[in-house]
């Protein structure tokens, strides 16, 4: 049995030592890091390198987070501290935002456990940055100007397009979801023949709402629809930026709700060709609110059965102190090189994925 795993593991590596990714797809990935940090060189934005691994992580029941527990001095192995690869560099980025470092950014590798496909490998590429000072209005705007830029001809874009959450859901899956009740949502997915994921519960509304988004609306943005000169039809000829807004209070996660909307977050996506590329907000600096955001999501977590992280209490301890009013965005980098070489693959894109270890 031995000779034979090892046998097995000796194929394996002969098979599959090479990357997956070609070096003209490596050269093209090189070149969009190098143009992102020149975006914002010229504008004076500070690259930042904060820590990957870090004592607490997302509390959001969706994200689940690789741990490890560190023993060294000071620390017996019995008592071995417990910390965790970062799903985003958000925590420590706004510790350094409260503490006056102006407008940041950091290019690097982030992690989520579970997350594995055609779009998905458990170890990714992300550029986060952060605004003070800036509405959502302009931080849009600095987004799409920064992927035309990093993109540059090997992906033609269309005109950048904006559409609230509640416009999008109308168009493409007919119905209201701030005003529909649980039922009507429900009865929505059941018509388009959407099949729910077992244990999905209707009273869950985000879950109903984020199955109708994935399904019916998700691969309708993002599309510049152009007439073809011959046949006068119209088709999806290329991708554009297309901004969707205004998401549910109930989705707001690290954003603030609208001042006079209670219903609405002050949150945005990013989608080209179908594709959720970016996801952004008006950053909450509330810290009653972010505490009471993190222990809801706990208690959630809970009734699932998962553990819940300890709360970030130097994050909160800088909320506390002051974080400027800021916009911050999370931007996934090996999507946008999907796009830009045209490919459905992530593996087609990064060295060595999960499949290749």
């Amino acid at each position: 049995m031995i000779t034979a795993v090892s046998e097995y593991s000796a194929s394996c590596t002969q098979r599959e030592w090479r990357p997956s990714a070609t070096f003209d797809n490596l050269r093209l990935r090189a070149r969009l890091l190098a143009a992102a940090r020149g975006f914002f060189a010229e504008r004076n934005v500070l690259e930042v390198d904060t820590p990957l691994l870090y004592p607490a992580t997302a509390t959001d029941p969706h994200l689940h987070s690789f741990t490890t527990c560190y023993t060294g001095p000071g620390v017996s192995d019995a008592d071995g501290r417990m910390l965790y690869l970062q799903t985003s560099p958000e925590f420590a980025m706004k510790r350094l935002l409260a503490a006056g470092s102006g407008p940041i950014y950091q290019l690097g590798k982030a992690f989520r456990n579970g997350e594995a496909g055609q779009r998905h490998n458990p170890e990714f590429t992300l550029l986060e940055w952060y605004r003070p000072g800036f509405t959502l209005v302009e931080f849009m705007s600095e987004v799409d100007a920064l992927v035309r830029e990093v993109t540059g001809a090997s992906l033609a874009l269309g005109r950048t397009q904006y559409l609230s959450y509640a416009e999008a859901f109308i168009r493409y899956a007919g119905i209201d979801p701030h005003a529909a009740s649980n039922a009507s949502l429900c009865q929505c997915a059941v018509h388009h023949g959407i099949i729910p994921p077992p244990g999905l519960a209707e009273h869950e509304r985000d879950g109903w709402l984020d199955l109708l988004l994935t399904h019916l609306v998700e691969p309708q943005l993002g599309w510049e629809r152009v007439s073809d000169d011959l046949s006068g039809s119209t088709t999806l000829r290329r991708g554009c930026p297309l901004f969707l807004f205004d998401y549910p209070a109930s989705q707001a996660a690290l954003a603030r709700i609208r001042s006079g909307h209670p219903r609405v977050a002050e949150r945005f996506e990013l989608y080209i060709q179908g594709m959720e590329l970016a996801n952004g907000y008006d950053e909450l600096g509330d810290v009653a609110e972010q505490r009471h955001r993190f222990e809801v999501d706990c208690a959630k977590r809970h009734a699932l059965g998962l553990a819940s992280p300890p709360l970030d209490e130097r994050l909160l301890a800088a909320l506390e102190a002051g974080l400027p009013a800021c916009c911050g965005v999370a931007l996934g980098v090996d999507r946008l090189m999907m796009l830009s070489v045209g490919t459905s693959l992530i593996d087609d894109i990064i060295s060595f994925p999960l499949a290749t270890l």
